[in-house]
């Protein structure tokens, strides 16, 4: 995602830097982009890269796995934003932390924008784009996922679960989701094949860590022996799920028999099929 994000900047008249966290990306995927590498505790060592490129929109695309405060190996910059965001943040889910992030980048003159500003593609609208379809069996398990995946973003704790003849499956955690539908397959029961349904968070900002399906979740889902996924779609004043390579994954899933769902979760939780 990040590089079709940079690409789609360029393609929009953008000039684009790269800041890429040690371990998460790979700098020869960014040969034809200006770019640095840099250690993910070095703040300030960060904000120096970027003030020297002459950033001034910041979009935070791709994984990065959270490590514990300990492992960090913060720099005196590090540190002083640490003590300034608070335990809260810092111990906190996933969202509360961005949203600490995001305020800081704000603090330091920079502009976070969701990636889905620059690339539209990535968010899709309500609608069945697969040749399979849930019947009222999966509806019934998309709205019990709904109502599941509704308090895991309250709690800040996941994203998505898994969903089988009205059983939960598995709630996402830190694992993430391929995870998580790995994990599914050991508590399948007899009969048709469970929904992954991933939904955004409550109160999550549309600047960072939407939630994402592509190519691989699909491979993921039919591993696991699921029958098909439930995603939330845009619409007015609101951001949905961020789907990579849009005719990849509807493809996958095609070949692999699964439905994808793009579901307006109010009208879902009123009997309404998408």
């Amino acid at each position: 995602m990040p590089l079709r994000v940079a690409d789609a900047a360029r393609r929009g008249g953008r000039p684009v830097f790269a800041a890429l966290i040690e371990g998460f990306a790979e700098p020869r995927d960014w040969a034809a982009i200006p770019h640095a590498v840099v250690r993910l505790g070095a703040v300030g060592h960060l904000f120096s890269v970027l003030r020297q490129a002459g950033v001034r929109d910041l979009v935070m695309a791709g994984r990065v796995k959270r490590p514990s405060i300990l492992s960090l190996r913060l720099d005196a910059e590090g540190a002083r934003l640490v003590a300034r965001v608070g335990r809260k943040a810092l111990f906190g889910g996933d969202d509360a932390l961005l949203t600490a992030v995001v305020t800081v980048l704000r603090e330091q003159g920079f502009t976070p924008i969701g990636a889905q500003h620059i690339f539209e593609q990535l968010l899709m609208e309500e609608g069945v784009p697969t040749r399979a379809r849930p019947d009222e069996e999966a509806m019934a398990d998309i709205r019990r996922g709904i109502a599941v995946c509704r308090q895991l973003g309250i709690a800040d704790t996941g994203q998505g679960c898994v969903v089988q003849q009205g059983l939960v499956l598995a709630v996402e955690a830190i694992e993430g989701t391929d995870a998580m539908v790995a994990r599914s397959a050991s508590q399948s029961r007899e009969g048709p094949g469970g929904v992954l349904v991933k939904l955004v968070k409550p109160t999550q900002s549309a600047l960072a860590d939407l939630p994402v399906i592509g190519p691989d979740t699909i491979r993921a889902v039919a591993e696991a022996g699921l029958r098909g996924i439930a995603v939330e779609a845009r619409r007015d004043g609101h951001y949905g799920t961020i789907v990579i390579d849009r005719d990849a994954t509807i493809a996958a899933a095609d070949a692999a028999g699964l439905f994808l769902a793009v579901i307006n979760i109010d009208k879902t939780m009123q009997g309404t099929d998408p």
